[in-house]
């Protein structure tokens, strides 16, 4: 099955004491590179969570971003030092009776003092958290997982037809090579027949060299090594695996041999095949890296 690496996917969990949203979203990497980002009440899950999505995707750059927002009042404990109060009130009047002017000294000035007021957090049930977390976990990947069969779907498409059109050209290819060899025999023939000026033509020594020259252009093995490679990634988007690394690999013998058959080449026609098909292969290869 073909998976995009590109997706996104979001959920919520919620219960009486807090809401937890999770959303995921990704691009192409080569392997997978999860970022997670959590709240530090939740960062003893951060193991947890990186497992569980691991075990569902296998490549791509994925961003991961936990929300919690807690409904209860509950969850910090404001207490006052009364001891340091006391002594800011007994400093502060001793100060004022000193120098002799009024001591304005208030409640609230006091409790602006370092250390007067003492902000304590409550500790967190994290079993429900956990239930909380997983859950909108769940949901995030379900949609996430979605949305890349979705658009691999419409890549395995696009792929599938552009294998058609490479089997297309790669016919063309075994219609135009046989012309070659006949064209080549008969443009020696008459070349050597000019130079004789009517003289016996050494047909062996014609064949000899029609042969080297149908040696050195034969590309017979790669046109046949293309329809190969063309069946078995047609194949492989059927596997129910990551596909991606495979397709590329594919990608990269396709290329080569048009390569070669460039490289082979001595006719205009098969020349321009050639170039239509390293087009064509590029334009698989931009595609493929879009493949989980």
């Amino acid at each position: 099955m073909v998976r995009s690496m590109t997706g996104y996917g979001k959920g919520f969990a919620e219960n009486s004491d807090a809401r937890v949203t999770i959303e995921m979203k990704s691009v192409n990497h080569r392997y997978l590179d999860l970022n997670i980002k959590l709240p530090k009440k939740l960062n003893f899950l951060e193991s947890q969570i990186r497992n569980k999505i691991s075990e569902s995707i296998f490549r791509g750059k994925v961003d991961v971003f936990v929300t919690l927002n807690e409904h209860s009042d509950a969850c910090y404990k404001v207490s006052i030092n009364e001891t340091i109060a006391e002594e800011y009130a007994r400093g502060l009047s001793a100060m004022a009776e000193h120098l002799g002017i009024r001591n304005d000294v208030s409640a609230s000035s006091i409790s602006r003092l370092p250390d007067v007021i003492e902000i304590e957090e409550l500790e967190t049930d994290e079993d429900s958290l956990k239930g909380l977390v997983l859950s909108a976990l769940d949901t995030a990947i379900d949609q996430f997982v979605q949305s890349r069969i979705a658009e691999g779907k419409r890549l395995e498409e696009d792929l599938l037809a552009k294998m058609d059109e490479l089997t297309s050209l790669v016919d063309k290819l075994e219609k135009r090579s046989p012309d070659i060899i006949k064209e080549y025999k008969e443009k020696l023939s008459g070349k050597i027949a000019e130079l004789l000026e009517g003289n016996n033509i050494d047909e062996t020594r014609i064949a000899q060299e029609v042969t080297i020259y149908a040696d050195k252009i034969c590309i017979d093995e790669e046109m046949v090594r293309l329809k190969s490679h063309v069946a078995e990634t047609k194949s492989v988007f059927a596997l129910d695996k990551e596909v991606g690394r495979k397709l590329d690999f594919l990608a990269q013998e396709l290329n080569r041999e048009a390569n070669t058959i460039l490289s082979k080449s001595t006719d205009v026609e098969i020349s321009d095949i050639g170039i239509i098909l390293k087009t064509l292969i590029e334009k698989v290869r931009e595609q493929i890296q879009n493949i989980e």
